[in-house]
């Protein structure tokens, strides 16, 4: 099912993964709505809404770029009546805004525990909630969340109680609309990667360059991001799938164009085989 003419909203994607999403699905042709905070440049991330738009225009898709927060129910209800009035409709709703603290218990402030499940939780549930009633419409309707499969290994449990019950938030949502939504024909999945991926997050917070080192370029996600959003919404639902997986059921078996230069670090809530 091409991308081409239909319209992809998503949270965040200044940057990252995200951005990379985004500029996969324009060069199949997608228009993307960006909703974004990075209004202007922040010396501690890469790139703004507005730089990512022009990436996404220059790589053949068209791109509105809505600044606003995600957390804040009148900027996603603009999001959505911006991309409606300009494209028509909306047709894949990516859940790609994500604050990460992977401290423990004790140790992490209120506010950041606040400012995970306000983004992961209230953002995840505003963007697709108010999306659902033009999805229902749309063309071979997906919604995709970059959250992880649900491993409840006690390793994991106690590795970060809030950051994990965040993200596992964000799982949870989405296996909920997969089953709520299964008989409209709205598809709803997760993606997750099996690695470390080369972002601001993973400099800043989770190793440096020594962690970047250790990780794949943001494109594997997005490649296995379009796989999921070109197959049919009603044989493809209710999945917690790794981008590893994606690209081998799409006959890729090659992955050393994505990066990693020594021993790859398998991301949280993945097991090492």
């Amino acid at each position: 099912m091409s991308l081409a003419g239909r319209t992809l909203l998503m949270s965040g994607g200044s940057r990252g993964i995200g951005l990379a999403i985004a500029v996969a699905a324009a060069r199949r042709g997608a228009n993307v709505v960006l909703l974004a905070k990075t209004d202007i440049p922040d010396p501690r991330l890469s790139g703004t809404i507005h730089t990512a738009a022009a990436e996404i225009e220059t790589a053949g898709g068209n791109a509105l770029p809505v600044v606003g927060d995600v957390r804040d129910e009148a900027s996603v209800e603009r999001a959505v009546e911006q991309a409606v009035e300009r494209f028509g409709g909306v047709d894949i709703v990516v859940n790609n805004a994500s604050a990460l603290a992977v401290d423990g218990t004790e140790a992490l402030p209120t506010k950041r525990f606040e400012l995970m499940t306000d983004i992961q939780l209230r953002g995840t549930y505003l963007l697709s909630s108010k999306a659902l009633p033009h999805l229902r419409k749309g063309t071979n309707p997906h919604i995709l969340s970059l959250s992880p499969p649900l491993n409840l290994s006690p390793a994991w449990l106690g590795a970060h109680p809030a950051y994990t019950m965040a993200k596992y938030g964000m799982t949870l949502l989405t296996l909920g609309w997969a089953a709520e939504y299964a008989a409209h024909g709205v598809a709803a999945n997760c993606l997750w990667p099996e690695t470390y991926i080369a972002t601001d997050a993973v400099r800043n917070i989770l190793g440096g360059e020594a962690a970047l080192e250790r990780s794949r370029s943001p494109e594997i996600v997005a490649d296995a991001a379009v796989a999921i959003l070109e197959r049919p919404a009603i044989e493809c639902s209710g999945n917690t799938f790794l981008d590893v997986e994606v690209l081998r059921e799409a006959g890729v078996t090659d992955l050393s164009p994505y990066g990693g230069t020594g021993e790859l670090e398998y991301d949280i809530f993945v097991d090492r085989p």
